[in-house]
């Protein structure tokens, strides 16, 4: 019998919160959506007021501090057509869905659940055009909201399109869902043949962009789906931002990535919370958080150990790359502007940093008066 898991989108329906929580938080859950299921709601401990699977999907007051913006990164800046962004050249972005399979609070795109946003495109018919039109763009990353909260043959005409572009190669999906329901994947063998279909029958590759937070999100029902996935020849990785009470400890951090590679999902990105609305309560302060990254990955094999800590700033991806007693340092990683490709930049250090943009006193590498500065 298949399991069906039950979404929940109110908090009345949380049997574990107290008539007096759901009181105290619906004024955050007006502001930002609310959205989870009974599989992921069974992972938390609700003995523990500071569980970090609660932290991750139960909504907390401190949400409603104001910090930060809507559109962190500025992507509207890089949309083309209605449901496309297109900020490298050989990668291109379409936004499928305004739907998870749970919100996680800490979400950049939280503006894509409020009423008033239209940056979803249902129809991607503009924005399949558009890459049609631009033979530069080899990768396609279907994103939202999460693509597997579609239904197959949806996802199925999407993929089919792609396939039939000649210049596209690889076409990478985000997902939370191997997280959130995995039962979405190991339970429709309609889906897992339809990843098999792309890999083995047109030319193309497909990725599976995992979005594991947690190391007691690695449960025997998500381990299944991820191994169900790797049968169908798609290759997986995965993603997290660094998360204050959630992962933000360096055992933590092991255990995850560590885990993950036993696992074959090589890690990818562990990125910098951006400094979204609502968001304050998750980030961290970026020169604690290079300790963290740097503590975990001496203590993995390199499988590991290759993941990088990176933001994905409005000019580009910024990788965090480490710091002195006096200075830090960044690297573009990716670049908006070609003309930042690769460059290396030198910053005094601000503890209270958390987010480029906080740098300010930025640090002529050929002026600099000692070269003790940078040893």
């Amino acid at each position: 019998m298949k399991r069906r898991v039950k979404y929940i989108i109110d908090l009345k329906f949380v049997d574990q919160l107290s008539q007096v929580e759901r009181e105290q938080l619906s004024e955050v859950t007006e502001k930002f959506a609310f959205r989870t299921n009974d599989y992921y709601n069974s992972l938390i401990n609700w003995d523990d007021p500071n569980d970090p699977i609660r932290r991750i999907v139960i909504p907390t007051r401190e949400e409603l501090e104001v910090w930060g913006k809507l559109d962190a990164s500025n992507e509207s800046k890089y949309t083309k057509v209605h449901g496309l962004e297109h900020k490298y050249p050989d990668t291109a972005l379409l936004l499928v869905t305004d739907v998870c399979g749970i919100y996680c609070r800490f979400c950049f795109r939280k503006r894509l659940f409020m009423n008033d946003n239209d940056e979803v495109a249902r129809d991607v018919s503009e924005g399949l055009e558009y890459i049609r039109n631009h033979p530069e763009v080899n990768n396609v990353l279907l994103t939202g909201g999460d693509p597997l909260i579609l239904a197959t043959k949806k996802l199925e005409k999407i993929l089919t399109a792609l396939a039939d572009i000649p210049h596209v190669r690889i076409v990478r999906i985000g997902s939370k869902m191997t997280a959130v329901n995995p039962f979405r994947i190991s339970e429709d063998k309609e889906l897992l043949d339809l990843f098999e279909w792309f890999n083995t029958k047109t030319g193309k590759k497909l990725y599976l962009m995992n979005h594991f937070n947690h190391p007691r999100e690695l449960t025997k029902e998500a381990k299944e789906a991820v191994d169900l996935v790797h049968r169908t020849g798609t290759t997986q990785t995965n993603q997290t931002p660094i998360l204050k009470g959630i992962n933000d400890d360096p055992d933590v951090i092991k255990d995850l990535i560590e885990e993950l590679s036993f696992m074959g999902v090589p890690p990818y990105y562990l990125f910098q919370c951006r400094p979204t609305a609502g968001n304050k309560a998750y980030s961290t302060k970026i020169e604690e958080t290079i300790d963290i990254v740097e503590r975990a990955r001496a203590r993995v094999s390199g499988l590991a150990a290759r993941v990088r800590y990176v933001m994905s700033h409005e000019t580009g991806k910024i990788e965090i790359l480490g710091k002195t007693e006096s200075l830090i340092f960044f690297r573009y990683h990716r670049a908006a502007d070609p003309q930042n490709s690769g460059k290396f930049m030198v910053f005094r250090r601000n503890p209270e940093a958390h987010w480029f943009d906080d740098y300010r006193d930025l640090v002529d590498e050929y002026k600099v008066e000692t070269e003790e500065e940078y040893v």
